[in-house]
Order: structure tokens, then sequence, then C-alpha cells
């Protein structure tokens, strides 16, 4: 691999989003109030994938295990995640909230003294779930509109592309705020109506080179050979849309990031008490003045993720695809070879 075609700012890019999207999706291991493995009378338990129950450990006053107060004995051992603090749960040791950066809680706590740096890192997964989740409904919505409007062409196409046009051009954010607010707020209603948006960019990448691929010699021979219409679009024409897609999955990811930050930032978005960097973006405008970290370390995590997906997605642009090039000339050579 040439360094000139990958400099040091794309390496880190990439080291940095595999990093934030690993501790992201395994965020029980890095930030969690119970222990990851507890060796307790005899008994080796993983108490943050089981609920272990109060009894067992002595307590007989709650409900719910409060590791807290955990007493170890002889022999008795407990591994601990890097942060003890889940993402929920409140200092209660802490004289104010929001309570500033200390021993206790790294990047300080929220105006409810929940901990800072659980609640980014938590809401980082819940923003970068969003935004994967719609990018995949979106390609799959465009995807189909795509391809079959532009390889069937005639009144297909015109119609297909008049119900683009219309989507496209109504302003998205507020028709997104007010279908939201009608109807309580949950992950899944932010994804569907989110992705009824997001498609319609791409579809556009998808229908051209449909409109392309439609005039090659392959597609004539198969259309020869008596294919299928369906046939054909599957086996020729939709495995060539594949490089348009990856090339676009940076910018549309990054987009959708934005989109919920926005509307948890407004109160339209993830319910409470869901971690979201948006919510964490309110309360660090409310409280500025008196603490500055809900400010500065939830605004830093969102620049450093966003900064890092645009860089990927240029550094895609720059190379011209080239890997993705090849994913493609893949699935080309397959279409071919079956014709």
């Amino acid at each position: 691999m040439s360094f000139k075609f990958f400099p040091l700012r794309f390496l880190l890019s990439y080291l940095f989003l595999l990093g934030i999207g690993g501790m992201a999706l395994t965020a029980e291991l890095w930030s969690n109030d119970r222990p990851l493995l507890l060796f307790q009378g005899g008994k080796l338990r993983a108490p943050f994938l089981f609920r272990v129950p109060p009894s067992e450990l002595g307590q007989t006053d709650t409900f719910r295990a409060d590791y807290k107060r955990l007493t170890l004995r002889e022999k008795d051992w407990a591994l601990w995640p890097i942060n003890r603090w889940d993402p929920y749960a409140s200092n209660k040791e802490a004289a104010y909230y929001p309570a500033p950066p200390s021993s206790m809680n790294w990047l300080g706590t929220d105006d409810r003294g929940r901990d800072l740096a659980a609640r980014i890192l938590y809401g980082l997964r819940n923003t970068l779930g969003f935004a994967v989740v719609v990018w995949i409904v979106s390609v799959l919505l465009a995807v189909s509109i795509g391809v079959t409007t532009g390889f069937l062409g005639g009144w297909v196409d015109f119609l297909g592309q008049r119900v683009v046009e219309i989507i496209g051009s109504v302003p998205q954010l507020f028709l997104l705020i007010y279908l939201v607010s009608l109807w309580p707020s949950s992950m899944a209603l932010l994804i569907t109506f989110t992705s009824i948006f997001a498609w319609t960019g791409l579809s556009y990448f998808v229908r051209g080179e449909a409109l392309r691929q439609r005039e090659m010699e392959y597609v004539e021979a198969a259309k020869a050979l008596g294919m299928g219409t369906m046939r054909t679009i599957l086996r020729h024409v939709l495995p060539n849309s594949v490089g348009a897609v990856l090339t676009t999955a940076p910018f549309m990811i990054l987009g959708n990031i934005t989109a919920l930050t926005v509307l948890d930032f407004f109160g339209y978005g993830l319910p409470a008490p869901t971690s979201s960097l948006g919510e964490l973006l309110q309360q660090g405008e409310h409280y500025f003045e008196v603490a500055w970290w809900l400010a500065v370390f939830p605004i830093g995590a969102l620049v450093l993720t966003l900064l890092s997906i645009s860089l990927v997605g240029e550094h895609l642009r720059k190379t011209d695809g080239r890997a993705l090039k090849k994913v493609s000339e893949f699935f080309k050579r397959r279409a071919r070879s079956r014709v």
C-alpha cells in the first residue's frame, strides 16, 4: 500500500472509526456499574451479562443488586470495567449536579448526576447504530427504485423520478420534526421517518448506473437468450450498483448522524433517559456558563466522529474508490460469466 494514496490523516481516521465503533459496540465492557467477572463463594459469574439476585450477594434490602456495596472476602475477586458507571446511574455522593470532572467521574456528570463519559459512549453507540440502520434501509429503497426505474425506463422511470423529486424537494427537517411529534418517540419511529427522506440522493446514482448498464452488450445478450427482466436486473444490473452504494456510504451515514443529533437537541429525538449526543449538547448549551464540560466533551466526540467519517469518504473519492471498484469488477465478472 503506497503512503501517497493513504496519508496519515486518512489512516488515523480509519483507526479512530474502528476504535470508537468497537468501543461503542462493546460499551458494557468499558463502562458499566456491574463487574465483568465476579468470583465469590466459589462461583464465577458474569454480572454484566446476567443479573445476579441481591440475596446471593448478601443484600436483602433491595430488589436490584448494588455492586458498589459489594463485599469481597478472602479469595474472592471482581474484574471491573475501566469506567465503573452505567449511563443511567446517578452519583449520589456528588455535592451538586452537574458535577465537574473528578476522580470518580472523569468527564464530570450531567444535570442528573449521570456519568458524562458513560453517557457519551452509549450515546455514540445509539447514534452510530441509528445512522447505519437508516443507511441500510435507504440503500434497499434507493437500489430497488433506482435500478427498476433506470432499467425499465418509459413511464415507470417518469413516475419514479417524479416521486423522487417530490420527496427530495420538501423541507425534510421540519417535516421530520412534525411527523415525530405526532407519536411517542422511539428508535424504530425515528429510523422509519428518517429513511423516508434519506434514500433519494443515492437513487440518482443507482438510476444513472442502471441506464448505462442496460445498453451494455452482455445485457443485450442476456435478453437475446430469453433471460427475464427481473433475472437480468438481479444478475447484471444490480451487481454494478455496488460501487456507487459503498462510495456514498460515509456521507450518507454522516448525514444520518447529523439528523439524529439535531432532533435530539430540539427534544424530538430518542426518548429519555436514552443516551444521546444531541441531548448532551442541549444540556451543554443550557449550563455552559457553570458546566463547560457538558458542552466541550460531547462536542469534541461528535466533531471527531464526523471529521473521521468525512475523511474516510474523502479518501474513497480521492483514490477513485479503487478498492470498491475491485468489488464492483468482481460482481461484473460473475454477472458476465452467467450469460
